[in-house]
């Protein structure tokens, strides 16, 4: 796909196209347009509208599954002080520390086309910008975290196997953590899951953890953290607006740099049948939810069977057409 440079001082050397994404002003041939990327954000160029939703209700498209979990962990007593103050010990200001000193951080002058990204999901989804940076990583893998002031994380391992659609896809994905207010409890779950998967499980934050954090508020905690997951992949789908790029990020999910060689339609039937069986055979609703509770994310088939549910639903429908209304879908 070829890149186009935004328009310099008005001059009209080819046909004006504005991006749909960003709102640059882009020169290209007229033939074309559709395959060419924007010299701005590097998303494609076409005709189609943008929907932007600069008043929407999180509680328009937050998962059922999302909803019900962190209704749950609500439900435990005492787990917002313990949650604050695990926070306040921990320091929220030591993630600013750490990425800020090893990672790079994104600016409209430092990988000036990830900012527009982050811009193009924030104004669709009408979040205040937060503080990105790319850490070098093979993992992925993307997160957000802090409270007051947010900052999300993409792995360089992330950056290097996606298109430009699918990094919007991430990036959406994380602001959608933000517009869903998943960070207080987020924060705290991915400390849970470092400690439960590095080194710093025998430093004494660990112990604090435990002192903090009862093993029902844990449990219930990581719990919902996965749910939520779903809730953001709408949100994502949302800001893409195209079903298939979610679909074909989960694909990469699964299959890694193998998935150029994988059948997207395939894939699309795969991720049916899971679904299907999940709703019809108890024994494998059992396995897998055994199997994803020890995950942090949920199976990325299953995610993309979520999406393809929604996207059928009256309720997508009515958030693209302009009518939000809060429903169970």
């Amino acid at each position: 796909m070829a890149d186009i440079e935004s328009v310099p001082n008005g001059e009209n050397n080819g046909t004006p196209v504005r991006c749909r994404f960003c709102g640059q002003l882009n020169q290209t041939r007229a033939d074309m347009v559709g395959s060419a990327k924007c010299g701005r954000c590097r998303l494609p160029l076409t005709g189609v509208p943008h929907k932007k939703f600069a008043e929407l209700d999180k509680d328009s498209y937050i998962h059922p599954a999302d909803s019900r979990a962190l209704a749950t962990l609500r439900a435990i007593p005492g787990i917002d002080t313990a949650v604050k103050k695990l926070l306040s010990v921990t320091g929220e200001s030591a993630i600013r520390v750490i990425f800020t000193a090893s990672a790079v951080r994104v600016t409209p002058k430092q990988c000036p086309d990830l900012y527009a990204k982050l811009q193009v999901a924030c104004t669709t989804l009408g979040v205040d910008m937060p503080e990105l940076f790319v850490q070098q990583s093979p993992m992925v893998n993307a997160f957000t975290g802090g409270v007051e002031r947010p900052v999300i994380v993409l792995y360089s391992g992330l950056l290097e196997r996606l298109t430009d659609e699918e990094v919007l896809a991430v990036v959406a994905h994380e602001v959608g953590h933000i517009h869903a207010e998943h960070v207080l409890y987020l924060t705290v779950a991915h400390l849970l899951e470092a400690l439960a998967n590095v080194a710093i499980a025998a430093a004494p934050v660990a112990s604090l953890v435990a002192q903090i954090l009862s093993t029902t508020m844990r449990s219930a905690l990581l719990a919902w953290s996965r749910r939520a997951e779903l809730s953001c992949d709408r949100a994502a789908l949302l800001v893409t607006q195209d079903a298939d790029v979610i679909g074909r990020t989960m694909m990469k999910l699964c299959g890694g740099t193998f998935a150029s060689k994988v059948d997207y339609e395939q894939f699309l039937v795969q991720a049916r049948d899971f679904q299907k069986n999940y709703d019809e055979r108890a024994l494998d609703r059992f396995w897998a939810d055994i199997i994803t509770s020890g995950l942090s994310h949920p199976f990325p088939v299953w995610r993309t069977s979520e999406i393809l549910k929604w996207v059928e639903s009256d309720q997508y429908g009515r958030l693209m057409n302009g009518a939000p209304e809060i429903a169970a879908a």
